[in-house]
């Protein structure tokens, strides 16, 4: 049982995150037909395992760019205007660790909660790139409300 966690975990410790899925169900379904010999069968795991894997590595990151959102949110809601100062998230699984520097531009005040807009760094491989980014108080903590510009240009934060 081990092997076969290690063997299905393996395409994550190398980043491929995107092809994982696919590998995972190629082997499983590859498995099946080893040691059933029923094609349909072997299919069928393979779809399955897939499909779960899919859907584990999307929660998994949906919980890790919360966790990235809700650090660069929390120093958002502790700058004073006009002040900058660094972020850092660092995962129990010490992939994806992220780092930058936050500058509160302005405070929005609105009738439901006051908001935040800031720019926000994120570090890598030595070069920054700057994005900007909206928080929004909620009860005692601040959220992340809104961010541009979209996933494909800055990575998993959003």
């Amino acid at each position: 049982m081990r092997r076969l966690a290690l063997v299905l975990l393996l395409p994550l410790a190398f980043g491929a995150c995107n092809q994982a899925a696919d590998v995972v169900g190629a082997v499983a379904g590859g498995g099946a037909a080893l040691t059933s010999g029923n094609p349909a069968l072997a299919i069928g795991v393979g779809i399955g395992v897939r499909t779960v894997t899919a859907a584990g590595i999307r929660y998994v990151v949906r919980i890790r760019q919360g966790a990235a959102q809700d650090e660069v949110a929390a120093v958002i809601g502790s700058l004073a205007p006009g002040e900058v100062r660094r972020w850092r998230i660092r995962h129990t699984i010490p992939l994806g660790n992220e780092a930058g520097e936050v500058r509160l531009v302005r405070e929005i005040d609105n009738a439901l909660a006051p908001c935040r807009e800031a720019l926000f760094s994120v570090e890598d491989e030595g070069e920054r790139q700057w994005f900007l980014a909206t928080a929004c108080r909620q009860g005692e903590t601040w959220k992340w409300a809104a961010a541009e510009p979209a996933v494909p240009r800055w990575g998993s934060l959003q």
